[in-house]
């Protein structure tokens, strides 16, 4: 339960500072017409509508499991980190769609260094914001954060990129590269979406663990198995912060089932410390069910 609320605190953090930032980043466009900053700023419309669906899926895949969902709701981070992917993309094809209409159309940009010192101050929150995101989506294993740090991560380097881009333009006076850099930012965005989109359905297809983690897996079962003979068709898979590790162990024929349920209970204990959201099943055979590339408990 503290660790919902303070993945909601979190949420809600990220939603002021959406709001912040895009207000800061109107201004800017509205200060200097530039069709690069215009861009910037309709990323940044997208932040808040993810925000507040990172916020929903915070809270349902919290939700404890029940008859009609026994393996609980850790999966709703995934659709909102899909939903994000999505509006990233929505939002990449409609500043083309500006940049181009620019490109044919050049104007002169209106007080430029006012523009672009407002869009400065809201890149830096956003930087910042970023960083903290990240950290906290890997700490708490939340695709929802993580997509969320991700996709902000990338307006902060589009930004950088649009100043760049907007600074060249008004030295030189080629007003022809606020279109060209809203289109550059506009392929970034779109990168961006397709990358979120697919490290989501990974997620949403039953993922297996990490090779490191899957390791440490097996490094846990065949330390905490003593008394059985091996295991084998370890399978695993993770749902957000939440693992599912299921496997088979082979033990004497001559094993008694509380002896053998011993062996199981030792083992989750042992997989549920090194990973505490884990859910553990294991199928305890008989040795005649023994196989050859089962992995032999030390």
């Amino acid at each position: 339960m503290v660790q919902l609320r303070t993945a909601n605190h979190i949420a809600m953090a990220t939603i002021v500072v959406a709001v912040v930032v895009l207000g800061l980043k109107y201004i800017a466009f509205l200060a200097t017409g530039s069709v690069a900053l215009y861009s910037d700023a309709l990323e940044s419309v997208v932040n808040v509508v993810a925000s507040l669906a990172a916020l929903w899926a915070i809270n349902v895949s919290a939700r404890p499991a029940d008859a009609d969902h026994p393996f609980g709701h850790h999966k709703a981070e995934y659709f909102s980190a899909v939903l994000e992917g999505v509006l990233i993309t929505v939002a990449a094809l409609l500043i083309l769609r500006e940049a181009w209409g620019a490109y044919l159309e050049p104007r002169t940009l209106d007080t430029p260094f006012k523009g672009m010192a407002i869009n400065a101050v809201a890149t830096a929150i956003n930087a910042f914001w970023a960083l903290f995101l990240l950290r906290q989506g890997k700490a708490r294993r939340s695709p929802a954060l993580l997509a969320d740090g991700r996709h902000i991560m990338a307006d902060v380097f589009t930004s950088v990129g649009v100043l760049a881009g907007l600074l060249l333009a008004v030295t030189t006076g080629w007003h022809i590269l606020d279109p060209l850099m809203a289109a550059l930012v506009a392929l970034n965005i779109l990168r961006e979406g397709v990358k979120v989109v697919t490290s989501s359905l990974s997620g949403l297809m039953d993922q297996a663990m990490d090779p490191q983690e899957l390791d440490l897996v097996r490094d846990i079962i065949s330390q905490q198995a003593d008394g059985a003979l091996e295991v084998h068709d370890l399978k695993t898979r993770h749902a957000g912060p939440a693992f599912f590790i299921e496997f088979h162990m082979v033990v004497p024929s001559t094993m008694t089932v509380g002896a053998s349920h011993a062996i199981c209970d030792r083992i989750e204990d042992a997989l549920q410390e090194g990973f505490p959201a884990a859910r553990v099943l294991i199928h305890v055979e008989p040795e005649e069910e023994a196989k050859q590339t089962g992995v032999p408990v030390l």
